[in-house]
């Protein structure tokens, strides 16, 4: 299964596991490339760049497959001290998410690192492009954590950003299987990012609590939350998710939600198990979760079931001679 993203990544299959605060450690990471896949580690969610340089020396110890580093930029994230380790290490691949990408693309290009940006429109992705990503990854509004403000989603935000961009597009949102692989090359994207659906498998530290909650859930049980002050993010609903949305009813403030949704808050759930006194992020993708796998298992059913597609379509597409 090649596409302009595997090349460029040297990877097997066109698929990639997403930034996953405090979850995407070596271990998953190294998994998810030993099975064909570009496995990332989740930088700005470790203590410090320290940990971090020791979970890119992890995962070189468990795989020889090349893997990626994943940046979240914002005003509550310093992320300087945190590139030049992926620097140092020569990380292959560095995926950009959150705020302005702009300083960091500087920063890497004369590297030989790819890097990919995450957008939430078209016109993100022309800016990244000129910017000089390499490649984009367009979240649709169905993606769990940090999504656009547009409420665009992947069926129509896949081709409105491939259309607008020469570069690479990867498909992000609402993906959890070989179905979604197969349409999102049929959009024309080159590859898929998976979130949710790699929490919900053996390699991922995740609290069990989290897993089982996530395999039970509906579409319509996650929420967006941080829509108030301009952040929107999906997240699974429970108690503390609806406290932090009626505060957002209240209209409180910026620093009052954020006060709600430290990063050990989101550990009381992710770690802990605790839905009440904190929160997981968590896309509409949950519907399509129904085992807990091993990733070699799950990538390899996604392959399979998107080869499946493609036969399928064969069939229903074939011009038949009169």
């Amino acid at each position: 299964m090649e596409t302009r993203i595997t090349r460029m990544l040297h990877i097997h299959y066109p698929i990639l596991q997403g930034g996953l605060a405090y979850l995407a450690l070596a271990e998953l990471a190294a998994a998810v490339s030993n099975a064909g896949g570009l496995g990332q580690i989740t930088a700005t969610s470790l203590a410090s760049v320290d940990d971090l340089r020791r979970e890119i020396t992890r995962a070189r110890m468990l795989t020889d497959q090349p893997f990626g580093v994943n940046l979240a930029i914002s005003q509550h994230h310093e992320v300087d001290s945190m590139v030049d380790v992926v620097v140092e290490e020569a990380v292959p691949v560095v995926t950009l998410t959150g705020g302005n990408p702009a300083k960091v693309l500087e920063r890497l290009q004369s590297c030989n690192i790819k890097k990919l940006v995450m957008v939430s429109s078209a016109m993100q992705a022309k800016k990244a492009e000129t910017l000089g990503a390499d490649a984009v990854i367009a979240v649709g509004q169905e993606g769990g954590g940090h999504i656009g403000r547009d409420d665009t989603g992947t069926f129509v935000l896949i081709p409105s950003v491939v259309d607008a961009v020469k570069i690479p597009v990867v498909a992000s949102g609402g993906i959890a299987d070989g179905r979604g692989l197969a349409a999102a090359l049929a959009l024309g994207a080159e590859a898929i990012e998976m979130g949710t659906r790699f929490i919900v498998t053996k390699e991922c530290t995740a609290h069990m609590a989290y897993k089982e909650r996530l395999l039970q859930a509906r579409a319509a049980e996650t929420r967006v939350i941080k829509r108030s002050i301009g952040a929107p993010g999906r997240v699974m609903n429970g108690p503390w998710v609806e406290h932090v949305l009626q505060k957002e009813r209240e209209a409180a403030s910026e620093q009052e939600l954020y006060a709600l949704l430290q990063g050990k808050r989101n550990l009381r759930v992710i770690i802990d198990g605790d839905f009440d006194q904190g929160y997981g992020w968590a896309g509409q993708s949950v519907e399509l979760i129904h085992a807990i796998m091993t990733v070699e298992d799950l990538i390899a059913e996604v392959i399979h079931d998107a080869l499946s597609v493609q036969k399928r379509l064969q069939t229903v597409l074939a011009v038949k001679d009169k």
